[in-house]
């Protein structure tokens, strides 16, 4: 075993909650391990979703499956028993001490280290979930001036993360020493490292555990589950205290061993910090938040198995990998952080799955096929695609990429799937037919398509128009002809179509009229190469998004004066999905306005419209972005840890740093 608290390489950045704000169960804390599988609790270790615990990928990232809820950990002082943990019951009402006992929270670089203190005693406790392992390492480190008993367990479910069981699971424990497996449908190995004269196997007497989860209760979802809790080892410290980790693995037919818990902690830490220091030196800015979201951004970086390469987890919990997403964040989660072998991988990925000129717009959970409903994730790719290229410089890969651009172009071009296809009168981009959403505001309501938006809409436009410059000047960069200029020029030259004289559109529909309903997406379009507008139209776009989309935290996805407007996101799946982009503020779109902004040379509005998203870093699922908040309480929503957030977040942090390092420079 390893010495008393082996050293780790120091953090580029450390947060420390105090005891109260760390008992705060709307703080939660995400640790994956680049399978699609993580580790998921509240600050202090409390379950607050059927997402929490132990959830292990069968199918790299899909095919997720919970195994644990929550480690058992009881201290014994002077033969009194204290319970470090903690269960909700019932809503405000706990089984365990946990929080009562909570001395505070420290995050070093996103590993959470949690301190209790009762009885005299100090139990520190460190949580990693190591690479590729589908673990959970628990790490315990008890202080104390007398002996003292430390017994630890856990409890177990054996489920689909998106379910919970209605009844006590069927599982069976088998007890080997320092080993127990936990069987059900599936495995878990349960392991414990300690010194062996200090160790006592207990013989496992499960029994059934009801557990609350009280972010599923907000979400109008089933909110009580069955666990079997187990009590397995009781560890006898000697006065002066000592260590003693824990780990749960889902076993897989490819579960590797976890000999030193502690080394791992050790190599995930000092994986993290490099992560940071590549960040920093790859986009020239050296600060808290790009520390700390360089290491948010590893998390949604997954390997995936079948079609196997490198993908991204849209959003934990619920998410799996989702092709618009994904190229989305591809500048912020891998260029911006210096990780181009990924970004490359990922190019590779999405364009080996192009079916008829479009990229998957998710892969299905169950690891069998994709779907194909998206209009603007081919798009993306081509935008995505021209920025790896500049960032990196790899003009082989853009050569080798290229005949899969045109083709994917041409598609566009003549006709693919579900209306896309050029308009030959004025070579925009039409696409939707009935019962089907194609764009980034995709929500359906069984039959309901809440924004179809079919027609010509004004960010699949702007999308368009980039998408056939990046063939352009990518063939020029390669020293090829390209091939689709006269595409592209026309395209150009038609999208002024949008403008009514004072507005842009959201929408041209098919048969001619504008729909004009404020929403971010023409600064979305605008905030893209190519794209032509005049000053005037582009500060039309600047102050109506200010007067009616703007918030501290992002942009509502429509504008609180329009009649259809929803301010509440919350509530069960039909009344969200009701307001998801009806008014729903979306933190990542806020680049494209910041994007616009700094194309003026408003720095200071810029840095101005950023301060609120970059506060709330640490409110919610800590050093990530929320997925949405609630028009009119900003309230987080949706998933805490959300991709395209984090790296647009990011992307528009060092937009405004490089900014104002410009600016100052001139003013020197």
């Amino acid at each position: 075993m390893s010495g008393f608290f082996p050293p780790a390489p120091p953090p580029a950045h450390t947060h420390r909650y105090g005891p109260q704000s760390a008992r705060n169960a709307d703080l939660e804390v995400l640790l994956t391990d680049g399978l699609g599988g993580f580790a998921l609790s509240s600050m202090a270790g409390v379950p607050t979703r059927c997402y929490s615990g132990l959830v292990v990928s069968q199918l790299p990232p899909v095919q997720r499956f919970t195994h644990l809820v929550s480690p058992l950990e009881v201290l014994t002082v002077g033969g009194v028993r204290h319970t470090l943990h903690a269960l909700e019951l019932a809503p405000g009402v706990f089984e365990g001490r946990g929080l009562e006992v909570l001395s505070g929270v420290t995050l070093r670089d996103l590993l959470p280290e949690r301190v209790q203190a009762v009885g005299g005693v100090r139990v520190t406790r460190r949580v990693v979930s190591p690479a590729h392992a589908g673990a959970a390492v628990y790490l315990y480190t008890v202080d104390s001036r007398e002996a003292v008993t430390l017994t630890l367990g856990g409890y177990f479910v054996d489920r689909d993360m998106h379910h919970v069981h209605t009844e006590a699971p069927r599982l069976t424990f088998e007890a080997n020493g320092p080993e127990v497996t936990v069987r059900g449908e599936r495995g878990t190995r349960v392991q414990i490292h300690a010194p062996d004269p200090q160790l006592t196997p207990l013989a496992p007497q499960p029994f059934p555990q009801r557990v609350y989860y009280r972010h599923d209760a907000a979400r109008g979802e089933p909110d009580h589950d069955y666990a079997l809790g187990a009590a397995l080892w009781e560890v006898q410290f000697p006065a002066g205290g000592g260590e003693v980790a824990l780990v749960v693995q889902g076993l897989t037919d490819t579960t590797p061993e976890i000999p030193d818990p502690w080394l791992a902690y050790g190599q995930e830490a000092a994986r993290r910090r490099e992560l940071v220091e590549l960040a920093q030196q790859t986009c020239g800015v050296s600060d808290e938040l790009v520390a700390t979201l360089a290491v948010a951004a590893d998390a949604y970086l997954v390997r995936r198995t079948n079609p196997a390469g490198t993908s991204v987890i849209a959003g934990y919990p619920w998410f799996a990998d989702w092709g618009r997403d994904a190229m989305i964040s591809l500048t912020g989660l891998t260029l911006l952080t210096g990780r181009f072998a990924e970004a490359r991988d990922l190019l590779d990925t999405f364009l080996r799955s192009v079916r008829r000129g479009l990229i998957p717009n998710h892969f299905h959970e169950d690891g069998q096929g994709a779907g194909y409903n998206t209009v603007d994730g081919a798009l993306w790719l081509a935008v995505a695609l021209e920025r790896y290229v500049a960032a990196s410089g790899d003009l082989d890969f853009a050569r080798k990429a290229l005949p899969q651009l045109r083709e994917l172009l041409i598609w566009h071009l003549r006709g693919t799937d579900h209306g896309v296809r050029s308009d030959a009168s004025d070579g925009l981009l039409l696409a939707g037919e009935a019962g089907v959403q194609l764009t980034w505001m995709d929500v359906k309501i069984e039959d309901w398509v809440v924004t179809p938006r079919h027609g010509k809409p004004v960010e699949i436009q702007g999308l368009w128009i980039a998408a056939l410059g990046a063939e352009k000047r990518l063939s020029e960069a390669v020293g090829e002809q390209p091939e689709l200029t006269e595409a592209w020029a026309q395209a150009r030259g038609s999208f002024g179509q949008l403008w009514d004289g004072q507005a842009w559109a959201d929408v041209l529909d098919a048969d001619g009229p504008l729909d004009l309903s404020v929403r971010p997406n023409a600064a979305i379009a605008l905030a893209l190469p190519d794209t032509p507008a005049t000053p005037e139209q582009v500060e039309a776009a600047v102050r109506q998004t200010e007067t009616e989309l703007l918030t501290p935290l992002g942009l509502h996805t429509l504008s609180p004066r329009d009649p259809r407007y929803r301010g509440n996101y919350g509530g069960p799946q039909v009344l969200r999905d009701a307001a998801y982009h009806q008014g729903t503020v979306w933190p990542w779109p806020l680049t494209a306005y910041l994007e616009l902004l700094l194309s003026r040379g408003e720095v200071a509005q810029a840095r101005a419209a950023l301060t609120g998203l970059s506060g709330h870093v640490w409110e919610a699922g800590v050093g990530h972005v929320s997925e949405v908040f609630s028009g009119d309480t900003l309230t987080p929503g949706g998933c805490p840890f959300q991709a395209w957030s984090v790296a647009e977040l990011l992307r528009g942090h060092v937009l405004v740093r490089q900014a104002e390092a410009q600016q100052a420079a001139a003013q020197n």
